[in-house]
């Protein structure tokens, strides 16, 4: 990003710029490593899935020429797309590290530069074959990972899960939650169709227009944002109806509760409003950000996934993002 007389924008040739003025980046210490930008450069906001395939795509055919991948990323929607990679590049052997800055390079105190140095060497040097978020010297899972500060250093957090690695005059590595290397990625990446699929953040005072609003008769899939450990109101049973007739209907709209908590999980057997959710037909997200739990289910419908696939398949663990015995262990 640089400074324009609109604000902030990206602009071709700047990161070029800077980073052939860094003399580190040539040193023994960092792997050799290729620039390659994908057109055109967007504000991380502007992101979306047609962007996050284009970029699986990207590594996918590389992927036999390098040992891990670096991808600069704007910091706003960074974990929507880390997530979605996760799910795309099933298989994957090989570190893939995104990473950005709260402050542009071109400002004297910037983050990028640490940034972009540890990532390339955790890329090119680490046996974690995992989709990554590097910042604030600490490696998060993307899937686990949600933005918690807008001008804070340590941007981002992991509630759920604890750093895949810290980073400090070394590089600690938490080897025993590092996933297993996958058995390749597919030959190609791609969405074949744009699924419908909403979030509904629940507040006090929701009513049945809103619920209703969000579960029109397009939407395939819904990330439900409920209270603490899964709970939705039940004073109203009204509320609950839209939602039952939106998972009963053919096909069925998939619901899944996922907390507003940074941390914890959903258990949706412990309250009486989270087992009517149940009973409505809204799948539990267990552990997973809503983040992850909404570009999982775009993704898998967007890859053609039936939904009935897709029903079963938000309750597993494809990629790391969530863990089916965790409610079990908080009960």
């Amino acid at each position: 990003m640089t400074h324009s007389p609109e604000g902030m924008r990206p602009e071709p040739g700047v990161l070029e710029r800077f980073l052939d003025a860094m003399p580190e980046l040539h040193g023994p210490d960092v792997p050799w490593h290729h620039l390659e930008r994908l057109d055109p450069l967007l504000d991380s906001a502007d992101m979306g899935p047609n962007d996050w395939a284009r970029i699986a795509q990207a590594i996918v055919e590389r992927d036999q020429e390098f040992d891990g991948f670096v991808v600069l990323h704007g910091t706003d929607t960074m974990v929507y797309t880390a997530s979605a990679l996760s799910f795309l590049l099933s298989g994957l052997r090989k570190p893939v590290v995104l990473t950005g800055s709260q402050l542009s390079l071109e400002h004297v105190r910037s983050d990028g530069r640490e940034h972009i140095i540890t990532s390339l060497i955790i890329a090119g040097t680490l046996p974690i074959p995992e989709v990554c978020i590097y910042f604030a010297s600490r490696l998060l899972r993307g899937n686990r990972t949600q933005k918690i500060h807008n001008s804070d250093f340590v941007a981002f957090g992991s509630g759920n899960l604890e750093p895949l690695a810290t980073v400090g005059v070394g590089i600690t590595v938490n080897d025993h939650l590092i996933r297993p290397a996958g058995a390749g990625l597919p030959q190609r990446v791609a969405l074949i169709r744009e699924p419908q699929v909403a979030a509904l953040r629940v507040f006090p005072g929701i009513g049945r227009a809103v619920v209703e609003g969000s579960l029109g008769p397009h939407v395939e899939g819904l990330v439900l944002e409920s209270y603490g450990a899964g709970t939705f109101p039940t004073r109203d049973l009204g509320l609950l109806e839209p939602i039952a007739a939106a998972t009963s209907r053919t096909p069925p709209t998939i619901v899944v509760n996922c907390s507003q908590c940074h941390g914890g999980v959903v258990r949706q057997d412990d309250y009486a409003g989270a087992r009517r959710l149940g009973n409505a037909g809204v799948i539990s997200g267990h552990d997973m950000t809503p983040e992850a739990a909404l570009t999982k289910l775009y993704c898998l419908l967007g890859i053609g996934m039936p939904h009935i696939d897709v029903r079963r398949a938000m309750g597993e663990d494809l990629a790391g993002e969530l863990d089916p015995r965790a409610a079990q262990r908080e009960a």
